[in-house]
């Protein structure tokens, strides 16, 4: 993971552009450069992952031009021999370099060629202007706003440019900026047929195979490579591929409460399986409520099942980063979106179930995806998400959801169908329902915060706090606590994020007042 920003002015700062990089530090220890455009100024914080040496580390340059890039371009090797054969040269082993001779010989259609997880920004000197843009799911972040002076600014993220621009925004996903417009070049929502004629096998077939490829391309890398092990399906099937695929014992992870952990015992069932070398991080109310704060500074949201999710997940990267070497870490994001939760069980119809996992999956970059990012940067790892591999999504999301419903009394039936023959989980992982992950660290997870925030606030104090917000008001004393916590370190910036991440209350059975699954009629044994 790394961090970009980029002051595209010629009255930018220095000083300025310096100080603002500077608070994502975390994000690349390694090192840091700025330079000067002449119409500006691009930095870059390095973590080291591919191409180690001094060689790798930008802003790369060529003829005049420059580009950052936080990002991971699978598939670059093949690409960068056929750009020796147009005459480029290569100075590191970087699959960032690359970038700058794609945008010479293609220019912005090269952004529907990359098969990456990226945000970047390009000085272009020949037209002296910049172009920035950012992967399709938006899993690698990128925030943007202008300057009381009316600089354009990028960066990785929003605490880079508060106190600096009036309003913050997210870089839209799978866009690219120039010219001041931003110009959608791939929209992994947008759903034109679906593969009616595919029967239960090909499916089947094609999410085992393209599931496996995601997986084997996010293997590369010159740091050590680890695993998040929930113990539930998603994590559970990246790590039983990586094991197989590297045909060696990988580094697994797996947290929970010291009184109530539910996933461990799973987590530990599937690492002897795989024969892992697996690591437990034990955390108790304590660590959770002194991880409150820190984590929303972080995550720059105040969204209650982002930081409740995210608690777990910032206390295991940071003992992962503290107690070894992995520097990149394979999750099990961007299933749940595409297959289900446990409220897209009372989906009303196929159509229903569709236009909801299209929701989703267009605001993977404010949740979930955010909450990857942030927890595994901050700690100053790399996340990659094999469930977001591009082939994989997209044959996915045109599978009819007729097909995708939940008639099989066993969510994610399709997922689970696919790996059934393989025999690398044991049956009982693999047919699992899997509890939410902050319920899985733990029960009392949650009921320690919401007891925590209860007593933060009389009724009175917290009706009188709620009406202060307009936008995304807060309707609990755990939310509104967070939201307290948000508005210290993001002042006036709530519009970053939509609302509050919940069920589709619409939807029988799903006007529920809490995110959490547990609430739901149908959770059963998932919490078990």
């Amino acid at each position: 993971m790394c961090s970009i920003i980029g002051f595209c002015d010629r009255r930018a700062q220095y000083e300025v552009v310096k100080t603002a990089l500077l608070k994502t530090l975390s994000r690349g220890p390694d090192s840091t450069r700025i330079i000067d455009t002449g119409n500006g100024y691009l930095g870059f914080n390095r973590l080291s992952i591919m191409g180690l040496n001094e060689a790798g580390m930008q802003p790369f340059g060529l003829d005049g031009s420059w580009v950052v890039c936080n990002g991971e371009i699978y598939g670059f090797r093949a690409m960068k021999k056929r750009l020796i054969t147009e005459g480029y040269t290569f100075k590191s082993d970087s699959d960032c370099e690359i970038l700058l001779p794609l945008y010479e010989e293609y220019g912005t259609d090269m952004f529907r060629m990359l098969d990456a997880e990226y945000a970047l920004i390009i000085y272009d000197a020949e037209t002296e202007s910049y172009i920035a843009a950012r992967d399709p799911f938006g899993i690698r972040p990128l925030y943007y706003g202008t300057t009381e002076d009316g600089i354009m600014t990028f960066a990785s993220e929003p605490k880079n440019l508060v106190g600096l621009c009036h309003e913050i925004k997210p870089f839209p996903p799978g866009h690219y900026y120039k010219d001041g417009k931003f110009v959608c070049y791939h929209d992994v929502s947008k759903v034109n047929k679906y593969n009616c004629t595919d029967d239960m096998d090909t499916i089947s077939s094609h999410i085992h195979d393209l599931l496996i490829k995601g997986v084997e391309k996010r293997l590369d890398a010159d740091a050590p490579v680890g695993f998040l092990l929930s113990g539930g399906l998603d994590s559970s099937l990246v790590c039983a591929i990586s094991a197989k695929l590297l045909n060696k014992p990988i580094e697994t992870y797996a947290i929970g409460m010291d009184i109530d952990a539910i996933d461990l015992k799973y987590a530990r069932e599937v690492a002897d399986f795989i024969g892992s070398n697996h690591h437990e991080i034990i955390i108790d109310r304590n660590d959770v409520i002194n991880a409150i704060e820190p984590v929303i500074a972080a995550l720059g949201t105040y969204d209650i099942t982002t930081v409740r999710a995210s608690i777990g997940m910032y206390l295991i990267c940071k003992a992962i980063h503290e107690q070894s070497q992995v520097r990149v870490l394979l999750t099990g994001e961007i299933s749940d979106e595409l297959f289900g939760y446990k409220y897209t069980d009372f989906a009303p119809s196929a159509e229903e179930f569709q236009k909801e996992a299209e929701k989703r999956v267009r605001e993977l970059h404010m949740y979930d995806v955010l909450r990857a990012d942030r927890c595994i940067s901050v700690n100053s790892l790399e996340a990659r998400v094999p469930f977001g591999d591009l082939d994989f999504v997209d044959y996915v999301m045109h599978i009819d959801p007729e097909k995708k419903l939940n008639k099989y009394n066993k969510g994610k039936y399709l997922l689970r169908h696919a790996f059934e023959k393989d025999h690398i989980l044991p049956e009982d992982i693999l047919m699992r329902e899997k509890a939410a992950f902050s319920d899985a660290v733990g029960h009392s997870l949650k009921d320690d915060i919401a007891e925590y925030a209860e007593s933060k606030y009389t009724d009175s104090e917290f009706a009188e706090k709620c009406a202060k917000y307009t936008h995304a008001t807060p309707f609990t004393k755990e939310s509104l606590l967070f939201r307290e916590i948000f508005e210290k370190y993001y002042p006036g910036q709530s519009e970053m994020v939509v609302d509050f991440w919940m069920p589709n209350k619409t939807w029988p059975g799903c006007d529920v007042k809490d995110p959490s699954a547990r609430v739901l009629s149908n959770y059963g044994d998932s919490g078990k």
